[in-house]
């Protein structure tokens, strides 16, 4: 039970957006990427964690990815984790999931939600930054580095390793 005064202090604490996503590539290296209805550009499978529910980041990207692709499969480690600054929206920590190599069938299988994707594709390592500017293409090459190197999970600002 909480007291009004806590309710309110609670009700003035800064706002902060959280999502998550899963890296899945094939086996030459690609990655596999979206391409939202709803906005300019490409993505990962991934969106918004539905924390109001008592979602954790790790159930966000997995149902996300099964909503978006089809694909219900156990995710990996955390390869990143990324403080986003919004101009236009509030902060946004975003974590990123291995999602693991996808054999023929898995890619066979993929069935795009509609509502929300008009295509997906394989992109190689070195195309990524055309499809993926900014913090999120730099979060796709870190999280791609951490799999290559073997090292613990990227800690990043905009995109940009820290620490």
């Amino acid at each position: 039970m909480t007291t009004p005064d806590f309710a309110t202090y609670i009700a003035s604490l800064p706002r902060v957006l959280a999502g998550a996503a899963a890296l899945f590539r094939d086996v030459e290296g690609r990655v596999l990427l979206v391409e939202p209805n709803y906005r300019d550009g490409w993505a990962l499978p991934g969106g918004t964690i539905e924390s109001d529910t008592g979602e954790t980041p790790r159930q966000g990207a997995r149902r996300e990815t099964a909503e978006e692709i089809g694909l219900d499969v156990e995710l990996g480690r955390l390869l990143a984790v990324d403080w986003v600054n919004g101009t236009v929206r509030p902060p946004l920590v975003a974590y990123l999931y291995d999602g693991g190599v996808l054999a023929e069938k898995d890619l066979e299988a993929i069935r795009l939600q509609e509502e929300e994707l008009l295509s997906w594709q394989l992109v190689p390592r070195e195309k990524l930054s055309s499809f993926l500017p900014g913090a999120l293409g730099r979060r796709v090459l870190a999280a791609l580095d951490v799999l290559a190197e073997g090292t613990s999970t990227a800690e990043l600002e905009n995109g940009h390793r820290v620490g």
